[in-house]
This record gives structure tokens, C-alpha cells and sequence, in this order.
């Protein structure tokens, strides 16, 4: 690989990384320095890996892909198959305990609470995870189990179970998850009309 072509991969990777970090500190205030995010985030820690790891599913080198996923997974505590599709400035915040499985789709601008899980429903070879789309919630031990859509800008509330599609800019709240249509709430009104609704 001629040595331009080689530094603009570099400089494409040093980019797409400080996108991420910078996307994990507009959503966490309790961080503002880069250095701070970059050293001691574990969900960004986890992307990254998943982001090499993905690369070498890709390219047909699965078992080197499972390894380096199993060993980001020990680092960070968050479990990402290889073979999942990851979006832009995806931000798994705390991270420990989230599950995102072999099929899962993941638009960007993506958040995420720990423990959630994007999980399968059958041992079936086929698309069998989660279509997360753009700019959607998914709060604190939510499970999103088969291959069901969560739309753009929807919200999952914590501890919710989802089994059935979810419209753009709709919420999800309880086990099933039933869902609320409409305008998406301010987060502090929300809070307080609906603590099911807190993420």
C-alpha cells in the first residue's frame, strides 16, 4: 500500500475517533475533557474494538474477529458479535452487561444504557436481532429480543421488554413493552409524569 493511501486510513480512523468522542461528551455531563473519554469510557472502548473486529468478520478472519470481540468483552464487560452492523457515534453509556448480537443493526447516533440487550428469539441462520434506527434510546436493562425495528428517534424506557416494531419517535415502556405514539417527551417532564419513562 503506497505510503498517502496508508496515512489517509490513519487520518480517516483519527477522525472517526474523535467523532466519538465527542459525541460521548454531548451526552455525558459528567465528562468534558477528550483525554477523560477516550482513556476511561469503556463503551467507546468497546466500538472501537468492534469496529477492528467487525473489519476482520468482514474480511473472513472470524476466528481472529472472536477473539479480539471475547477479549473486549473481558476489558469492558459489553459483548458485541463481530458480525453486528454499527452505525456513526453510537454511545453505550456505563456499558457493563450490554449484549449486542451476531444480526443486530445499529443506525447512528445511537444511545444506549447498561445492561441492554439486542437479542435473538431463534437458533435460526437468519436475521434474528434488532434493527436499531437512527437517533433512538434504549435505557437501562431494556431487552429488544428478535428481528423486530426500533424507529429513528424512538425511546425504550429501562427494564422494558420489546418484542414488536417501534415507530419512529414513539416510547416503549414495560414488560411487553407497550407503546406510546407521538411527540417525543422532554426528558425531565417525563421524569416526573412517568418514572417508567426514566432512562
Amino acid at each position: 500500500m503506497p505510503l498517502r493511501d496508508l496515512l489517509g486510513r490513519v487520518d480517516a480512523v483519527r477522525a472517526r475517533m474523535i467523532e466519538d468522542v465527542d459525541a460521548a461528551i454531548d451526552r455525558d455531563p459528567a465528562t468534558d475533557s477528550r483525554l477523560e473519554m477516550a482513556l476511561a469510557s469503556p463503551g467507546l472502548h468497546a466500538v472501537w474494538a468492534h469496529r477492528v473486529s467487525h473489519a476482520l468478520w468482514t474480511r473472513g478472519s472470524r476466528l481472529s474477529a472472536r477473539l479480539l470481540s471475547q477479549a473486549s468483552r473481558a476489558a469492558t464487560g459489553i459483548e458485541i458479535h463481530p458480525g453486528a452492523q454499527i452505525g456513526r457515534r453510537l454511545f453505550i453509556d456505563h456499558g457493563m452487561g450490554v449484549v449486542i448480537g451476531e444480526t443486530a443493526e445499529i443506525g447512528d447516533d445511537v444511545m444506549m444504557y447498561h445492561a441492554v440487550t439486542l437479542g435473538g428469539r431463534t437458533n435460526a441462520r437468519v436475521k434474528r436481532h434488532p434493527t436499531i434506527e437512527d437517533g433512538a434510546v434504549l435505557g437501562a436493562g431494556a431487552r429488544v429480543l428478535g428481528p423486530i425495528t426500533i424507529g429513528a428517534e424512538a425511546q425504550v424506557g429501562a427494564n422494558a421488554v420489546v418484542v414488536k416494531d417501534v415507530p419512529d419517535g414513539a416510547t416503549a415502556v414495560g414488560v411487553p413493552a407497550s407503546t406510546r405514539a407521538g411527540v417525543k417527551p422532554d426528558p425531565t417532564d417525563a421524569m416526573f409524569a412517568d418514572p417508567a419513562l426514566w432512562i
